[in-house]
């Protein structure tokens, strides 16, 4: 299925970029519908059911998008992912779309996990630093994880950095044990 949930990510990432959309409200949008549909066990079985016409479906699509005033091009690409029967998969294609947009535009994604709350100077240093890793424009989210004892540990897409205590501890020991 990656490679479907690959297809409509890159199809809707083209439409967002051909048309000039601003990616950030593009996906902002697609995470409403995301949680729209997670909260709503009615509303999916409504749009997943095969038995029910298309129009119907795009009817009552028509009818959320309006209320929440979400943009044409976002309207139309949960209508498609809905006619082809791929809402199941509507929140791996919408993590999808969030990378391959992040790809065109040049971002890392980073995951930062520090022994205590940072500072904004701190996280601009930290930032700095992963762009200059990265050689990409950083998005950084943050969380705190007392059990680090001291550093961070800041994760990019599969490529961890261990900067914390407790990651140098475990390198003197395996050099100890070794």
């Amino acid at each position: 299925m990656a490679s479907v949930v690959g297809t409509y990510a890159r199809a809707f990432a083209d439409v967002v970029m051909s048309t000039k959309a601003d990616p950030a409200r593009m996906l902002a949008e697609l995470h409403s519908m995301e949680a729209i549909l997670a909260e709503s066990a009615d509303l999916r079985r409504v749009l997943e059911n095969p038995s029910i016409p298309a129009a119907q479906r795009n009817a009552v699509i028509d009818a959320v998008v309006q209320k929440m005033g979400v943009s044409r091009p976002v309207r139309n690409f949960v209508a498609v992912v809905t006619d082809h029967h791929r809402l199941p998969l509507f929140s791996e294609i919408v993590k999808q779309v969030e990378q391959e947009l992040n790809d065109r535009l040049g971002f890392a994604e980073a995951q930062v996990t520090s022994a205590r709350l940072l500072n904004d100077p701190e996280k601009q240093l930290l930032e700095a630093e992963i762009a200059k890793l990265t050689g990409k424009k950083v998005r950084a989210r943050y969380q705190e994880d007392k059990s680090l004892l001291g550093g961070a540990v800041v994760q990019v897409g599969s490529t961890i950095y261990d900067g914390s205590v407790n990651g140098q501890l475990e390198r003197i020991r395996e050099q100890l044990v070794s």
